[in-house]
């Protein structure tokens, strides 16, 4: 065997035991899910955000996530990281009106167009409808803040010697970055991050539930209220909605 034909079939092997590999980690998870995970895989992760509640001014869940988090601060607005932030919407219809202040984060959208342009399969979205970024295998392309209609992907170009929260790893720089919902908060039953400090607060202008059940109080309020969603017109299925937009 010639040089050229052992690649050729050493690639081919190669090529097959990944695939193979592959099929069998996908089967592996589909097939031996517990009933934990089960009963995960049946909720449908959403927010709802009150602007009429929403203190302009005030600043306490975008501290409490960046606190949670470990979401890099260097005081430079070049490099600081922002997985939920403040932004103010202008009316551009001539119409007079207010300038709202609205809180921008991930949508964890049902079609999430940054899974789809990963080339590497680091962005995903779990069974409860949660959207993560594994700074493992993310290779900072940054293709997925290209993709995020909603402007919510950020990128660390800086480590952070900050690490507020010893139970969270340090954010990784050169990778992206989006809010998390504090998944590893709803796993352990616990509310988020800013929605816990907005109610200590007593304003109770975020709510996190699940939203594939009707009796959840997310589901309730929404169905009492008139809500809307950022850019429900892209087909993304967001799902943090809004009263008072």
């Amino acid at each position: 065997m010639d040089r050229r034909d052992f690649l050729k079939t050493a690639g081919g092997g190669l090529l097959l035991g990944g695939s193979c590999a592959y099929a069998f980690r996908l089967l592996t998870a589909s097939g031996t899910a517990t009933p934990a995970t089960a009963a995960a895989s049946k909720r449908r992760w959403g927010m709802l955000i009150d602007l009429n509640k929403c203190r302009p001014d005030c600043t306490v869940c975008l501290e409490a996530c960046r606190e949670e988090n470990n979401v890099a601060h260097h005081t430079d607005e070049r490099w600081d990281v922002h997985w939920i932030r403040k932004v103010a919407l202008h009316d551009t219809s001539g119409r007079p009106g207010v300038d709202k202040r609205v809180l921008l984060l991930c949508n964890h959208c049902d079609e999430p167009p940054c899974a789809q342009v990963c080339p590497v399969q680091a962005t995903y979205k779990r069974d409860d409808g949660i959207v993560i970024v594994d700074p493992h295998r993310c290779i900072g392309c940054r293709y997925c803040m290209i993709a995020c209609p909603y402007d919510a992907r950020v990128f660390d170009f800086k480590e952070s010697d900050d690490w507020p929260n010893k139970d969270l790893p340090k954010r990784s720089h050169g990778v992206a970055e989006a809010c998390t919902l504090c998944a590893h908060r709803l796993d352990r039953s616990e509310k988020p991050a800013c929605v816990e400090a907005c109610d200590k607060i007593n304003v109770g202008a975020l709510l996190v539930g699940d939203l594939n059940d009707p009796d959840s109080e997310i589901s309730r309020v929404i169905s009492s209220n008139s809500v809307k969603r950022i850019r429900e017109d892209l087909g993304t299925k967001p799902k943090v909605c809004y009263i008072g937009l």
